[in-house]
């Protein structure tokens, strides 16, 4: 049914679930069927078949490249990921400055400074050429962002990005120095892929509404990145593989989750707001796991079995299951990357989707603009007398 213009306030539900707030030619996630899509296409499948900017090309252009489309959009966005040098050098201090608060936090305002520098203007007074050169300028700089601020802060010299490499490799390599072996260039490359978009969420509905004010693109991708950094989004990789960590060993599982779950301590890892039924990126993920092996793998197998079977028992008639985080920590724990890059590699990823959602939405002039309903004390109160001074 088309989307209607509201002629007066109606009631919601709490956090908008279900509310449909506009019409996207994007994707879509299904949680009954446990299934979502880019641009009618499997993202699963997209994410074991194809790369990382055959996805990125179907996410702007709205259909997957032939082989000299691919071959030109790989040398377009490889050709901006070096940074600006305003950029480059203050990123010292913006590393040194969030110190303790990581990558992700440096990243809002390097994006700042990058959009200064680039001389981004407001969304709604520019073309749509002009929007996408933007948005591919923002996409290929984020992981040298991210992987510049991450080393700086470890003591260490920034790498400079490879053209010859793909997204993913080229990733890895500015993090670690080193040219990555090929199946852990697999492995990240499916897992961004499967995270590059997934329907409305927090992060990317905070970047339509501001677009939606007209604001300059990496205006909208701060906000975005402000709300991917909370734990209920996308902070929880890293705090789901420390579960496996405080559980330990086997013997452990059933009394560690009993305990949490009957202290109403949610078990990070497990549950989704609209899947109601498997997660398909952990189902995807946990067969790269098994791939991979070793008693991690093993033992976020073992974990998954038990918590599904106890939150069955303790919890009946409610479908709970892994989400992405769980067995994308145990992924890119097993390909060598620290904890503190788990969610700023998820933000590696969903760039392309919040920008493919900027560019959407700011073809639509229409700002958003919800209401609230005043639950405090009723107005008007008598104003106190101003105390004698």
């Amino acid at each position: 049914m088309p989307i209607a213009e509201a002629n007066a306030p109606f009631d919601a539900p709490r956090g908008l679930a279900g509310v449909i707030v506009t019409e996207t030619q994007l994707g879509d996630v299904r949680g009954i069927e446990g299934f979502y899509h880019y641009r009618q296409y499997s993202a699963v499948e997209l994410a074991t078949t194809r790369s990382f900017e055959d996805v990125w090309y179907l996410m702007f252009h709205g259909s997957l490249p032939d082989a000299a489309q691919l071959a030109a959009f790989r040398a377009e966005t490889a050709a901006l990921r070096p940074l600006p040098a305003a950029v480059r050098d203050a990123l010292p201090a913006i590393a040194h400055a969030g110190a303790l608060s990581g990558p992700l936090a440096g990243l809002r305002t390097a994006l700042s400074l990058l959009g200064a520098t680039a001389g981004f203007r407001p969304l709604y007074d520019i073309d749509a050429d002009r929007r996408r050169a933007d948005a591919l300028a923002a996409c290929a700089a984020v992981p040298t962002l991210l992987t510049a601020l991450h080393r700086l802060g470890q003591g260490q010299r920034p790498v400079e990005p490879r053209a010859d490499l793909s997204y993913a490799a080229n990733y890895l390599y500015m993090l670690t120095g080193e040219e990555p072996e090929p199946d852990r260039v697999r492995a990240i490359e499916a897992y961004l892929i499967s995270t590059i978009d997934h329907g409305f969420n927090a992060s990317t509905f905070t970047a339509r509404v501001i677009t939606s004010t007209g604001a300059d693109l990496a205006a909208c991708l701060v906000g975005a990145v402000g709300a991917l950094s909370g734990p209920l989004h996308g902070g929880a990789p890293s705090r789901a593989l420390d579960t496996l960590d405080a559980i330990g060993t086997p013997e452990r599982i059933d009394a560690w989750i009993r305990d949490r779950v009957l202290r109403g301590d949610r078990v990070m890892g497990f549950g989704h707001p609209v899947y109601r039924t498997e997660d398909p990126r952990s189902r995807m993920l946990r067969g790269i796991a098994e791939g991979f092996g070793g008693p991690l793998a093993e033992f976020a197998v073992q974990v998954e079995a038990r918590v599904e079977a106890l939150l069955a028992e303790l919890k009946p008639g409610r479908e709970l299951h892994t989400n992405v985080e769980f067995y994308a920590g145990v992924v890119m724990e097993l390909c060598g990357l620290p904890r503190e890059m788990f969610t700023p590699t998820f933000c590696a990823a969903r760039v392309v989707g919040w920008s493919a959602n900027i560019l959407e939405q700011a073809e639509d002039s229409k700002i958003i603009r919800p209401a609230a309903r005043y639950v405090g004390p009723p107005p008007p109160q008598p104003l106190p007398a101003v105390a004698a001074r």
